[in-house]
């Protein structure tokens, strides 16, 4: 629960646009934060930073799993890249998918059975946030 409040605030106090929640007919809600601007972009990769030092992530890619039947996969094929997967509860899938460098993703998974996938392809920037009953 505390990765969750920490998750929201992140999101919520860095002031990005947030794209229109997205409530699936598998049962899962989805807020994904996107920077419009180079300043929102480094804002964003800052609270990653941030929760990567929070969670004491010292890779550039990285899932934690809490819960049972998780299944992540990060596929970084350039430098400067960072991504984080982060599961709480059960049967979550998730991958993130990096090329072209400089790339920083976060995708975090609570509840049940939810599906995130991401792609990447240079210098872009993001989280997703998703909930699953």
């Amino acid at each position: 629960m505390k990765t969750l409040a920490l998750a929201t605030a992140f999101a919520t106090a860095i002031t990005l646009p947030i794209a229109p929640a997205v409530a699936g007919s598998n049962g899962q809600f989805a807020i994904n934060v996107a920077p419009g601007n180079a300043q929102e972009a480094q804002a964003l990769r800052f609270g990653l930073a941030l929760f990567a030092l929070h969670q004491d992530i010292e890779s550039n890619g990285h899932v934690t799993q809490h819960g049972a039947n998780n299944a992540a996969g990060i596929y970084q094929g350039s430098p400067n890249s960072q991504a984080i997967i982060h599961q709480e509860g059960n049967g979550h899938d998730g991958s993130i998918s990096q090329t072209g460098g400089n790339n920083s993703y976060g995708l975090f998974q609570f509840g049940e059975d939810t599906s995130g996938h991401v792609q990447q392809t240079g210098g872009q920037t993001g989280v997703t946030l998703l909930f699953g009953w």
